[in-house]
């Protein structure tokens, strides 16, 4: 079966696998090339798959798989790749953390315009009348 991860920059993944693990809301789950048609929303977590032989791992920041006929598609906002799980643990520990920093950031700027706004909004007000 093909297996297609999608990224909001485009598809980060598409290669021939003949299994894929990952975890949904209720648990963790298997597809095998004969498995039924399926969809479910993924959670923060590993995703593994069989690429010739050879388990590798994905670490995703949620997402929504289906699996129609012999594709499976992944579609996440995040997504990294690594071939042992030591090393994407790091990898995901760095990167998560330094876009929760950048959040964090955005949320406090879109706050003080917000709060701004209103400061000068009530200006307009005390002025105009």
């Amino acid at each position: 079966m093909k297996l297609k991860i999608l990224i909001p920059a485009g598809v980060m993944l598409y290669e021939e696998v003949s299994k894929v693990s990952a975890l949904a809301e209720n648990g963790s789950f298997t597809l095998l090339p004969r498995h039924i048609d399926f969809v479910t929303s993924l959670v923060q977590g590993i995703l593994s798959y069989y690429s010739e032989d050879q388990e590798k791992f994905l670490a995703i920041n949620e997402g929504i798989l289906v699996k129609r006929g012999s594709e499976v598609t992944v579609s996440t906002r995040n997504a990294i790749s690594g071939d042992k799980l030591g090393e994407l643990q790091q990898a995901v520990r760095d990167k998560f953390q330094k876009e929760d920093e950048q959040e964090k950031k955005a949320r406090s700027a879109l706050a003080r315009l917000e709060s701004d706004f209103i400061r000068r909004f009530m200006e307009i007000e005390k002025y105009g009348q």
